[in-house]
């Protein structure tokens, strides 16, 4: 659910209403559960909201794509052994992947000498 309300937000204007989020959703998810997502994502820090009247107007920070990222980082930074966590799922990627990975740590590392 987090991703339906995320696409949602990405495909907003501008900052939105959950009340307009759970119309776009559909399906009918009750306006609590759209405010209980969205405060997640809040403390994920992939959405942020600002007080308008007495409600909150959101606006997606991160994108699917970034959100998962973030949860990758998570379940990396519980982990004691991070070395053999990195190393495990390097060694278990498809070449085509293992290939982009290394394309962008070099272009990453390009970047940081810049």
């Amino acid at each position: 659910m987090e991703g339906q309300v995320l696409a949602a937000l990405g495909a907003a204007s501008g900052p939105v209403t959950a009340g307009w989020v759970q119309e776009r959703i559909g399906g009918g998810i009750a306006y609590t559960t759209v405010m209980t997502i969205l405060t997640r994502l809040q403390a994920k820090g992939a959405v942020s909201r600002e007080r308008v009247g007495r409600s909150f107007e959101w606006t997606a920070v991160a994108d699917e794509a970034g959100l998962a990222a973030w949860r990758m980082r998570k379940v990396l930074d519980g982990e004691v052994d991070r070395q053999a966590v990195l190393a495990s799922f390097v060694t278990a990627l498809p070449p085509g992947d293992e290939l982009l990975l290394r394309e962008l740590l070099e272009q990453a590392a390009a970047e940081e000498e810049n």
